[in-house]
Order: structure tokens, then C-alpha cells, then sequence
């Protein structure tokens, strides 16, 4: 076999290899001869068919195939003798490329690839991060338990003596009938019965329940509205809207006491255990927006230190993922806000960084792993796929098998894993400070300054 490089640019390399025809045919040789002994051909004993009708019969698949395999073979050695570590997979042209040649004439293609970089690791006791976290406080507590509680509500009958000759009033509940109209005309999804509309309350349209404050029941009304911009039906956004109001029963809502009582009805045994749920759970997401933060103050200082060349290839591949979001965002008018006002070569321009940003991060990480031997063991993917498949319930069997049948489903989570535990490995040796903030300063806490504008989601290097 003759390699001949014939481009050495940066991280992009290019190949012409010559495999010569006596190889070829001697391979092409062997798979007939193998295959006339287990053909079962009618007028032939098994096993016993001759080469000539072998190769009549099989000769042109034959080839094509030994082409194949000479071909895959070849640019694998190709790598390997010289050390080569692809980005992606090569590309490869043949330059000949009949299989009714094959045998007869060189076999001739041309590889190019661009490679991993070569990647220094970090010194990672040089990188110092400030790890903020917050305890949960009583006060939060009594106002999450205080919120169980309106949820747990009883909605009671206003006492006629109570009422009197007045209507609807804030907060209290009133069950009504509804028609919605647009210019006239009712339209699909506007009708309702028996719905129970809080008087000033939200998840409504807005002016919907501040415009039934003072009906009493059997009373009908007329309201006017107009649905947001941003509404999940096209046919309604931004369209002005009446409404006919029936108004049927008027009740108060009767919060309970979050008490003993309270929290035997939820299942708990004493109001101090559901309490301690509380905490526990609050706290968690406490603990979870540490990880967070503490995890993108990482990406940024290690995206400092990544100051290596990205593979062209891998950029391209990720930037064409991150502007396809974008388009979707933008054709359903959810495009940042941020953005609106760029013209379209400022956005690319912006968004192929963060693309560079995340392959590099995503390198870096990767080599980390490899070189300290971090992996993702099969109990730790199985966790995962059934944490996953829990998000579905009643269908857990059916995604389990899915992930059975497709691999890169459950590759796809162990990604994220891997990530987590690299991250892990390198907090364990940073500076780490520890910094008590309150809760509200933790949620609010602003991202580093020069980070990259990119919502949390894209902040994770690509796999």
C-alpha cells in the first residue's frame, strides 16, 4: 500500500492511497473460493460449485464488497501507523471505484480529515472558584407550608345574612357559564361550564375575572377582552374577544390552618415531619442552583485555559445546530430579545463563538476524562435511563425498550453523566471558597462578567 500526504494545514490532513491490484484480487480470490464452499446451487453438489459460475453468479457483489472492506481497512491503517486521532470521521472519495475492475487496476481513493487537537491539561489548583450556598429559612418554610394550604382550600357558600345585597368580590370564588365570541361569532375552545372563576384571580385571560366583581348568581354580563400577543392559538393572539357570563353559585374560599390537621390530610404523621419534607426538598434546589452556578463559573475559567484550536468540522456541525434553534425561535416569535435588533451576519458571527466556546469545552472535557480514566460505568447509565423513563409514567416499559433498541438514546444520556463526573473531578482539586449568601442571593446572583450570551442550557459544552 502507497500513502502519500498531500495536505498538512493546521488540523487538517489529506491522504492519496494505492492499493495494488494484486492485493485486491487475492482478497476478491478467497471470499469467491469461501463462497462456492457453502453455495447450494441447483445441478451442483454442495459445496462443489465451480469458481467460474461463482464468480458469474456473485463475482460483481464480491467485488464491491472487497472494495469496501479494503477501502475501510487501508484508512484505518492509514490512522494508525501515523498516530492519527480524527474530530470526525474521515471523508474518503474513490478514485477508482468499478468493482467490475477490481482486481485489474489499482485501487485508488483519497482520505481527508481534520484532527483532535493536541490538548494541554490545565494546572486545575491554579483554578480558584467561589462556591456559593444558602440554608433554607424557617420564614421560607411557613410561607411554602402557608401556600399547601390555599392550595387545600374548601370553597363554602357566603352565608345570605354575610352577603347581602352586594356581588362578586375579590378573592371570593363564583361559578359561571361562559360564551366567547369573536366579532360575533363563537369560536372553537371559548365555551365553558360550571368553571369556577376566582374575582381577580390569575389563569385566566387578563380583564377576564376582574370584570365578574359584583355579579350575583343568575346575573349576566358582557365582558370585553382582548387575548395576549403572545396566546398559544395563532387564530386568538392579539384578537379582541367578548365573552357571555352566566353567573351560577358565589362562594368564599376557606383556607385551612397549616396545622396537626393539615398535615394528616397530606398523609404525614405530625406537622413537623411534613415541615422537614419542606426543607428537604427546598433545600435541594438550593444545593441544585449551587451545582449550577458553581459548574458555569468552571466552564467559564477552563474556557480561558482552552486555548487550542477548535476542528473547523465539529464547529460547523454545532454552530448548524445552535442557528437552527434560533430559526425555529424566531419564525415562532420567541426569538431573545437581545437578538431582535442584530442584523443577520452580527447573530452569526455571535453564535459561531459559542459554538467555538463549546467545542472547545467539550474537547477539554473529554481529554480530562481520557487521560484520568473517567467513565461512565453500565449501573450508572441504567439509573439514568430509568430516571428518564420515569418521567413517563404508565409508559416506563415502553421507553426502557427503547433505549434497548436504539443505543444512542441511552448514549445520549450518558453525555451529561460523564460531564457531571469530570466536573466533580476537577472541583476536587480547585480552590474552592465557600461563601454563605442567602437564598435570594443565590437565585439572583448575575452570571460572570464577559460570559458568553447564551441561556443556561446552551453554557454546556457540546458532547
Amino acid at each position: 500500500m502507497q500513502v502519500t500526504e498531500t495536505l498538512s494545514d493546521g488540523l487538517k490532513r489529506a491522504y492519496t492511497v494505492v492499493v495494488p491490484a494484486a492485493d485486491i484480487e487475492s482478497r476478491r480470490m478467497a471470499r469467491l473460493t469461501d463462497l462456492g464452499k457453502t453455495l447450494r446451487l441447483p445441478g451442483f453438489r454442495p459445496g462443489k460449485v465451480p469458481l467460474p459460475v461463482v464468480k458469474q453468479r456473485y463475482g460483481t457483489a464480491v467485488s464491491a464488497e472487497v472494495l469496501e472492506e479494503s477501502v475501510n481497512e487501508a484508512t484505518r491503517q492509514v490512522l494508525s501507523e501515523r498516530g492519527l486521532r480524527p474530530a470526525q470521521q474521515p471523508k474518503v472519495d474513490l478514485v477508482t471505484a468499478d468493482p467490475a475492475q477490481a482486481g485489474t487496476t489499482d485501487l485508488e481513493f483519497k482520505v481527508e480529515l481534520e484532527l483532535l487537537p493536541d490538548i494541554t491539561l490545565p494546572d486545575f489548583g491554579s483554578v480558584a472558584l467561589t462556591r456559593l450556598k444558602a440554608e433554607v429559612a424557617p420564614e421560607a418554610i411557613d410561607k411554602a407550608l402557608g401556600e399547601i394550604a390555599t392550595r387545600n382550600r374548601d370553597l363554602q357558600d357566603i352565608p345570605a345574612e354575610e352577603l347581602g345585597d352586594r356581588g362578586a368580590a375579590k378573592g371570593e370564588v363564583l361559578t359561571v357559564d361562559y360564551l366567547g365570541k369573536l366579532d360575533g361569532t363563537p369560536f372553537p375552545g371559548g365555551t365553558g361550564t360550571d368553571t369556577d372563576v376566582e374575582i381577580g384571580g390569575t389563569g385566566f385571560i387578563p380583564g377576564f375575572s376582574e370584570q365578574m366583581e359584583g355579579m350575583k348568581p343568575g346575573d349576566v354580563r358582557v365582558i370585553d377582552v382582548t387575548f395576549p400577543e403572545e396566546y398559544g392559538s395563532k387564530e386568538l393572539a392579539g384578537k379582541a374577544a367578548t365573552f357571555d357570563i352566566t353567573a351560577k353559585q358565589l362562594r368564599k374560599a376557606v383556607v385551612p390552618a397549616a396545622d396537626e390537621a393539615l398535615a394528616t390530610k397530606l398523609g404525614f404523621e405530625t406537622l413537623e415531619e411534613l415541615r422537614g419534607v419542606i426543607s428537604q426538598q427546598m433545600q435541594r434546589e438550593l444545593d441544585g442552583l449551587t451545582r449550577l452556578r458553581i459548574k458555569r463559573q468552571l466552564l467559564d475559567a477552563l474556557s480561558d485555559l482552552a486555548n487550542f484550536a477548535a476542528p473547523e468540522g465539529m464547529v460547523e456541525q454545532e454552530f448548524a445546530q445552535i442557528w437552527q434553534r434560533l430559526e425555529s425561535d424566531r419564525a415562532a416569535g420567541k426569538l431573545d430579545e437581545d437578538d431582535k435588533d442584530k442584523d443577520e451576519d452580527t447573530l452569526k458571527a455571535e453564535y459561531r463563538a459559542i459554538a467555538e466556546r463549546r467545542v472547545r469545552l467539550g474537547l477539554l472535557l473529554a481529554e480530562i476524562g481520557r487521560v484520568n480514566a473517567i467513565t461512565v460505568s453500565p449501573d450508572e447509565l441504567s439509573r439514568a435511563m430509568r430516571a428518564e423513563a420515569s418521567r413517563y409514567p404508565g409508559q416506563e416499559a415502553q421507553m426502557m425498550e427503547l433505549f434497548r433498541k436504539y443505543p444512542a438514546a441511552a448514549d445520549s444520556l450518558r453525555g451529561p453523566i460523564f460531564e457531571d463526573k469530570v466536573v466533580d473531578f476537577i472541583l476536587e482539586l480547585a480552590k474552592v471558597t465557600d461563601e454563605t449568601v442567602t437564598p435570594e442571593q443565590l437565585a439572583e446572583e448575575p452570571p460572570p462578567p464577559g460570559a458568553p450570551k447564551e441561556e443556561v442550557a446552551a453554557a454546556e459544552p457540546a458532547a
